[in-house]
């Protein structure tokens, strides 16, 4: 699609809109957008004082427009950040320009962030070295790869990204994290960290075979050097030793902050300097040369050279810095992560080596740089210390949530039973979780993004006597599916695995959805598979957990507000395994869901008993074992069975159709029909969306009904 030619005004890039969709070409790559004329003075106030009609007209023509105030940026003036359309306008600029160009770009990303409530650390601790990054580097020639989706929106606003963050996390707008669809410039997707260092490897390794001259650089994050993935690579990195950069981003962050940490690494003058030292060329090649005359002079003297050398490259760096070169990195660092000049400079010599192999940047920063220039409202009134966090701002009103109650309820087993500790892996802890550690610091482990580690763990914990609950998100219980099966499952031990975030998941899109865990745990001969259907089933299903002690059990709840939220939780009752329950009675139509999805089945039982249709709703409970007797009952007293699911494919609804189909009931008069997430990928949007989007509304199952019956007619009726 052609583009008209980039101007420049108080909006910023110009270009054409896609037709298909706003900001983005019919490939999905990101389109520059375009205005006919800069406005005058008379529009600007026009515009600003018909916000409402603007924003509403915005909505159902140009979406992804900011809306107001947050577009015309009349309150902060970023004339740098303005006259930048790609990161080919940022490779001319000087040292006081850049710096002035990272200040912008923090101030209008606080902005942005803070109006969408989103986490504002992570992203604007990494701002210079983003800035840096695209000032030494050519992408998407050069290759920039991510492991933190929340540390690439500065990435984005400099690669023709910048009129579209307002969409951030929204249907039909930007990813949270780097995407090969949405732009040239992602060349891999980020997902649940760790994978960066891997693919970034494999990108050099495919440039050497094709004699390519492209550079591959990577940034990981603390959080990330949690997995053995990125261990791994860094140990095949060093074996292969293809030219790549690494670069931490140490924003000094620990599992455990009430804990003492010790001294923490130290940016001043002489480390400054060592790191400009270490990374210039002529010390690399005065290093090659004296390991090539050691290799000459004899075998037992290379041996001592390299020891010699490992000793005095650790007396220089930081504590830790010799296990990277273990693996076979060469270590530059500490760096400061706000001093745009060090970071050019150690990035240029670096870029400018040839043959150097695997190199690891170590950089520090400081998650709160920037933070205080957001404290501050668009009249530069001050709203109060840390209001500009996500963690301030959603603090105002937060709705009970499935993992409040679960906590609630697993700190009650816990003060009643001494054997129940806590197994936290995955992504940062949720505040709910907090309550439990500060209750039990000796019974709560965080182990971070380490899942694999965490299954192990709780067998262990498991085998020493303890109850521990493995509290996991869906998606990242995926990377231990291997631990699950061989160090759990196979062998019969207890361990209670808790699946947060299961099913869609709203903002996160497709790269945190808890679409798989019915499938891959059912699937697993000894282990019992159930799911809350409300917060009471929830308090529930952690007494019965807590309970079975002979094989090991797993529940599932959805990320978000409870059912009722006007009411305290009751104590916890055992339910019995492998029990169902019938919520409502009718004779026409049964439709037995699993998990969250029975409210959605009560909706539709309430919409179609308007039309004069009775409907049966079941609660499964349990995906394994099924209640058996359940099961016949409603294929006896219905002609119609429809099982209702937040899972994909070959999950619960898979279950009831093998039994049924062994059992002969579907050689008689019952129809069944499944209702699961779609075989496709859900992108981000609000969680109603998703669920609209999934077919999973009871208006969706409502419809599904109406045209099993042949009334095909109303279930169109019933959608429009």
């Amino acid at each position: 699609m052609a583009t008209a030619s980039p101007r420049f005004s108080a909006f910023g890039a110009c270009g054409n809109r896609s037709e298909r969709r706003p900001g983005f070409s019919g490939s999905g790559k990101v389109e520059p957008w375009s205005f006919q004329f800069p406005p005058s003075a008379e529009a600007w106030k026009v515009a600003s004082a018909s916000r409402a009609a603007r924003s509403k007209k915005a909505s159902s023509q140009i979406n992804s427009l900011p809306d107001g105030d947050d577009f015309f940026y009349e309150k902060v003036p970023t004339p740098m950040l303005d006259v930048i359309e790609s990161p080919i306008n940022v490779k001319n600029l000087s040292t006081k320009e850049l710096r002035q160009l990272a200040d912008e770009i923090r101030l209008e990303l606080s902005s942005i962030l803070r109006k969408a409530q989103k986490p504002l650390k992570s992203s604007l601790a990494v701002v210079e070295l983003t800035v840096a990054i695209h000032h030494v580097f050519h992408a998407p020639a050069d290759k920039i790869l991510w492991d933190v989706g929340e540390q690439t929106y500065a990435h984005k606003m400099l690669t023709g990204r910048r009129f579209l963050m307002n969409t951030l996390r929204q249907k039909d707008g930007l990813s949270g994290f780097t995407s090969r669809s949405e732009s040239e410039y992602d060349p891999f997707g980020a997902g649940h960290g760790c994978s960066s260092i891997s693919a970034g490897l494999g990108m050099a390794v495919a440039r050497d075979m094709k004699g390519k001259r492209e550079r591959v650089l990577t940034v990981i994050s603390n959080g990330t050097t949690m997995a053995g993935q990125v261990y791994e690579a860094m140990s095949n990195a060093g074996y292969l030793d293809s030219d790549m950069i690494v670069i931490l981003n140490d924003s000094r962050h620990s599992l455990h902050p009430n804990i003492e940490e010790g001294p923490k690494t130290s940016i001043n003058a002489l480390s400054s300097t060592l790191s400009k030292l270490q990374s210039s060329k002529s010390f690399r090649k005065f290093r090659e040369v004296a390991k090539g005359v050691t290799k000459k002079i004899g075998r037992g003297m290379h041996e001592w050279a390299a020891k010699v050398d490992e000793f005095a490259r650790g007396m220089v760096g930081p504590p830790g810095s010799t296990l990277f070169e273990e693996l076979g990195l060469y270590y530059i660092g500490p760096v400061d992560g706000h001093k745009i000049e060090d970071l050019v400079c150690v990035l240029q010599e670096v870029a400018s080596l040839n043959s150097m192999g695997p190199v690891l940047i170590h950089v520090v920063t400081e998650e709160n740089q920037g933070i205080e220039h957001s404290q501050r409202s668009d009249t530069g009134e001050d709203v109060g210390e840390g209001s500009s966090s996500y963690d301030s701002i959603a603090s105002n009103y937060q709705p009970r949530t499935y993992s409040d109650c679960f906590v609630e309820a697993l700190i009650r087993k816990a003060d009643s039973d001494k054997d129940v500790v806590m197994v936290h892996g995955g992504a940062e802890v949720e505040p709910s979780f907090q309550l439990f550690r500060e209750k039990f610091p000796d019974r709560f482990f965080d182990i971070g993004m380490a899942e694999q580690h965490a299954v192990t763990f709780s067998a262990g914990l498991s085998c020493g006597g303890l109850k521990p609950f493995c509290v996991i998100p869906s998606a990242f219980l995926q990377r231990a599916f291997d631990q699950v099966v061989h160090d759990v499952d196979r062998q019969r031990i207890p361990v209670r695995f808790v699946i947060t975030s299961a099913g869609l998941v709203g903002s996160n899109g497709p790269v945190q959805c808890g679409a798989f865990d019915i499938t891959f745990m059912s699937c697993l001969p000894n282990m019992i598979v159930m799911a809350p259907s409300d917060e009471d089933e929830l308090v529930n299903m952690v007494e019965t957990a807590a309970m079975v002690d002979d094989r090991p059990i797993c529940f599932r709840y959805p990320r978000g507000a409870i059912v009722r939220t006007d009411k305290s939780l009751s104590d916890g009752i055992p339910i019995e395994i492998g029990r169902g329950r019938i919520l409502a009675e009718g004779k026409d139509v049964a439709l037995l869901g699993y998990g969250s999805m029975v409210q959605n089945c009560i909706k539709a039982q309430s919409l179609l008993s308007k039309l004069g249709i009775e409907v049966t709703v079941a609660d499964a409970r349990f995906c394994k074992p099924l209640d058996i007797g359940l099961l016949r009952e409603l294929c006896e007293n219905h002609g119609f069975l429809v099982t209702v699911e937040e899972g994909s494919i070959g999950g619960f609804g898979s279950h009831v159709a093998q039994f049924i189909a062994l059992d002969g009931r579907l050689d008689g008069r019952i129809k069944w029909r499944p209702i699961v997430l779609p075989d496709a990928y859900i992108e981000h949007a609000s969680p109603n969306e998703q669920l609209s989007l999934a077919g999973l509304t009871g208006h969706h199952i409502a419809a599904t009904v109406l045209s099993l019956l042949g009334r095909t007619r109303e279930a169109l009726l019933l959608m429009c």
